[in-house]
C-alpha cells in the first residue's frame, strides 16, 4: 500500500491542477521571451550572486561527513556550509536533495547561505540518491520506484534526524544557534522536509507525526502532493511553522508510475497549515531548473535568473522567520515582479497576473 509520501497519479493530478490554475490566474500571465530572461540578469540578486560565486574561498568553508547509522547499519553522508574564521552562523538549515540528488546537487544554495553567516548540512540520502542512475537504463525505471517507495521515504527522515544529531553533537555545534534550525529541500526533499516539519503519514490507518521539534521553519522547493485517503489539511494540519513555497509554472513532477501537475503546488500551499507562509511561482522553468539540470527548453539565462532568485528569496524568508525583519522580503517581490507569475504572503497578499 502506498502511503501518504507517495505522489499523485496523473487523472487526479490533472484534474485538480486544471481547476486551481483558473482560479490563481497563473496562466494569464504570458511566458517571458528569452530577450526579458536576458535582461533579468541585471536584478540586484543576479549581481549579488555572481559576487558571492567570486569570493566563495575566502568567505565559506565546506566539511564533508561520512557518517554511519549503526542502529539501521546505514550511510549518511553529509556536507556542511559554514561562514569562515569560526563566525557564528545565524541559523542551520537542513537540506534534503531530490531524487537521484547528492549532497553537491544544490551546493550554489548552500554557498550562498554560508555566505549571508548562516550555516547549512546537506544531507545524502543513500536509497535514492545519484547511484538510482547507474546500471541497466533498461532497469532505470524500477530504480526510481524503488526509490520513491515508502520505506525510503521514511528513512529520509530518520536520515535527517540522525545528521542533525550528530552536527549538534560535534564540534561544530557551538558555531549554531539551537533556536534557528530550519528545514529545506527539493522535490523529494521538500516531501522529506514536510513530514519533518508535522505532515502525517498513513501507518496502520492512523495517521502519524515525523515532526521534529528541532525545526522552526521550512523551505519547500517544488513540493510534490501527499496522496491517501485523507483531506490534505487534514495531513499537513501539524505543519503550523512558517514556510516558504517555490516553484515554476512549468513545474512537472515526472516519476515512473507518478505525475504531478504545476497546479498541485498552489493546492499544498493553500492547505498548508502554517502560521506564516509564502509562495513565490516563477513565469517558466521545469523541475529540475532548481537543481542544476535543464531541459532544453530552459535557456541559461532562465536559470541563473531563477538559481539567484531562490537565493535571495530564501534568504529572505530565513532572516524574517528568525529576526521578524521583513524588509528583505518585501523588497525581493518588487524586484522580482518581472519574472513572478504569483507572490502570495499569508500576512500580506500580493498575487501578481
Amino acid at each position: 500500500m502506498r502511503t501518504s509520501t507517495t505522489i499523485k497519479t496523473l487523472a487526479a493530478g490533472s484534474l485538480i491542477g486544471l481547476l486551481l490554475v483558473s482560479l490563481t490566474g497563473c496562466s494569464q500571465k504570458h511566458a517571458l521571451n528569452s530577450v526579458v530572461w536576458q535582461q533579468q540578469l541585471n536584478l540586484p540578486s543576479v549581481q549579488h550572486s555572481a559576487e558571492v560565486a567570486q569570493s566563495l574561498t575566502s568567505n565559506i568553508e565546506e566539511i564533508s561527513f561520512d557518517w554511519f547509522d549503526e542502529a539501521r547499519q546505514r550511510v549518511v553522508p553529509a556536507l556542511l556550509f559554514k561562514p569562515a574564521h569560526q563566525q557564528k552562523a545565524k541559523a542551520l538549515i537542513v537540506f534534503s536533495h531530490g531524487l537521484g540528488g547528492s549532497k553537491e546537487r544544490y551546493a550554489y544554495l548552500g554557498q550562498y547561505w554560508a555566505s549571508q553567516g548562516y550555516a547549512s548540512l546537506h544531507v545524502q540520502h543513500d536509497g535514492s540518491d545519484r547511484k538510482v542512475w547507474r546500471g541497466s537504463r533498461l532497469l532505470l525505471p524500477f530504480r526510481l520506484m524503488d526509490a520513491a517507495d515508502e520505506t525510503e521515504a521514511l528513512a529520509r527522515v530518520q536520515d535527517v534526524k540522525f545528521a542533525l544529531d550528530r552536527i549538534l553533537a560535534s564540534e561544530y555545534a557551538a558555531n549554531f544557534d539551537p533556536q534557528h534550525i530550519l528545514m529545506a529541500g527539493h522535490s523529494y526533499g521538500a516531501n522529506t522536509s514536510m513530514l519533518l516539519s508535522g505532515a502525517q503519514v498513513e501507518q496502520d490507518g492512523k495517521l502519524v507525526s515525523l515532526k521534529d521539534e528541532r525545526i522552526k521553519a521550512a523551505i519547500l522547493i517544488s513540493a510534490p502532493p501527499f496522496y491517501n485517503d485523507q483531506p490534505l489539511d487534514q495531513v499537513l494540519a501539524g505543519v503550523t511553522i512558517p514556510t516558504l513555497h517555490i516553484t515554476t509554472t512549468e513545474d512537472e513532477i515526472k516519476v515512473p508510475g507518478y505525475y504531478s501537475a504545476p497546479a498541485d503546488r498552489f493546492e499544498l500551499y493553500y492547505a498548508m497549515a502554517s502560521s506564516y507562509k509564502v509562495l513565490a511561482v516563477f513565469s517558466a522553468g521545469s523541475h529540475n531548473i532548481f537543481s542544476g539540470w535543464r531541459r532544453d527548453s530552459d535557456s541559461a539565462p532562465q536559470q541563473q535568473v531563477i538559481k539567484a532568485a531562490t537565493q535571495a528569496l530564501s534568504s529572505a524568508f530565513i532572516e524574517q522567520v528568525t529576526t521578524g525583519d521583513g524588509r528583505a522580503m518585501s523588497l525581493w517581490a518588487q524586484q522580482h515582479q518581472p519574472v513572478l507569475s504569483d507572490f502570495i504572503r499569508s500576512d500580506l497578499v500580493a498575487v501578481l497576473n
